[in-house]
């Protein structure tokens, strides 16, 4: 069985509807199995950016930390069942790949997003720790939320990316991190072959509501057309999984428009969750 650990975190958020993805988590975590469902409370105030440039830095530091305890207590208690992690913005994802790659030394992450979040606190548009987000995994560039080189940007890889910023262009080139695009994760071999390249024995995935279509989810703060189905999601995660062991998950960024909106996208986002689970 799988656990289910819901952070309502929306302080990384760069969207003006940041504080909608309480209402998504919270409707997601409405139809998770309530034995088996953990919702943290994520304080509500903003925090400060403690002259970092990272917008909101405080209250994103006790988020990680309260995750890590979270994690910590359930390991302790049941070493070999697998938790995934929903949110929330894409932050949440830090402590559990941290937790992952103590479990499995030579990880591989795999971060679907259509957002590459790989900018620095110097290069960052707006500011928002969710698009630093895969650069502080690879512990590169964003010191005070970082995995201080636990997977390096050789054991990364990136799909369904398709907005990026100049300096994430560049840090794909320059970090050496596999891209696959829309068109390659078609294939559902790819994402496994991409995975089994880098010569992890074990594999994180994260995946953005974002990286699906618009025309399959209305609950996304930032679409980007062209994205991949859910069926095309699934298949690729479930080649992966027959490939590579699984240890661990995230789903983040689903932002409803409205309370009364959060179950309207709930069928495809249960489907990428139980690929994940």
């Amino acid at each position: 069985m799988t656990r289910y650990l819901v952070v309502p975190q929306w302080q990384g958020s760069p969207s003006s509807r940041a504080m909608q993805l309480i209402d998504g988590a919270q409707a997601i975590a409405g139809d998770l199995p309530r034995a088996k469902t953990t919702v943290l409370e994520v304080p509500m105030e903003a925090g400060e950016a403690l002259g970092s440039g990272i917008h909101r830095l405080s209250a994103l530091q006790r988020v990680n930390g309260m995750v890590a305890e979270a994690l910590d207590a359930h390991h302790a208690a049941a070493p070999d069942e697998p938790v995934l992690t929903i949110g929330g913005d894409c932050g949440i994802a830090l402590a559990p790949i941290a937790h992952a790659a103590q479990r499995a030394p030579g990880l591989a992450v795999v971060w679907i997003d259509a957002h590459p979040d790989l900018n620095s606190p110097e290069t960052s548009p707006s500011g928002a720790f969710a698009g630093m987000a895969l650069r502080a995994v690879i512990g590169d560039a964003v010191p005070e939320l970082s995995l201080d080189g636990a997977v390096g940007p050789g054991r990364v890889v990136l799909g369904a990316a398709r907005s990026f910023d100049d300096a994430e262009l560049a840090a794909v080139s320059e970090l050496g991190i596999t891209s696959l695009t829309v068109e390659a994760l078609r294939e559902a071999e790819a994402l496994a072959e991409a995975v089994v390249a880098t010569g992890a024995e074990g594999v994180y995935v994260h995946v953005d509501i974002d990286a699906l279509d618009p025309a399959e989810i209305a609950g996304n703060a930032h679409p980007e057309p062209f994205g991949v189905t859910v069926a095309e999601l699934t298949a690729a995660v479930a080649a992966l999984r027959a490939r590579v062991p699984l240890v661990g998950a995230s789903l983040a960024g689903y932002s409803p428009a409205s309370v009364a909106a959060a179950t309207d996208d709930l069928g495809p986002i249960l489907r990428v969750i139980g690929a994940l689970a």
